[in-house]
């Protein structure tokens, strides 16, 4: 005869937790739309509306720190670049500078949206 371990509550809110953030990074839904289907699985609104919300924060601090990674590799290839250019070792790094103003900028923006 087989027996069954019941699931732990760390379980099924990791559960929870993987099936909101699932459908708020690879399936585009809102935050309302993923609480309402977390009502749907059996969870209160209050705590769905929690999921939700510490899953919005925890997105958007790995937003912003990718922004912030892209802005120092950015400038480190930059300056870089710019350095190895101005030292006049006979070569140009138009490459690294571009690169590394074109990521710069792109973590800045980022970091402000």
């Amino acid at each position: 005869m087989e027996t069954t371990k019941p699931e732990s509550h760390d379980d099924v809110a990791n559960q929870f937790y993987s099936y909101a953030a699932n459908m708020l990074l690879h399936e585009n839904k809102s935050a309302y739309e993923t609480k309402a289907k977390l009502t749907e699985q059996g969870l209160s609104a209050e705590i769905a509306g929690l999921i939700v919300e510490n899953l919005e924060i925890q997105i958007q601090e790995a937003k912003y720190e990718k922004a912030r990674k892209d802005m120092v590799y950015g400038a480190l290839w930059f300056c870089g670049g710019t350095i190895l250019t101005i030292a006049d070792i006979g070569f140009i790094f138009w490459g690294a500078i571009l690169f590394g103003g074109i990521q710069f900028f792109k973590g800045l923006i980022n970091v402000y949206s």
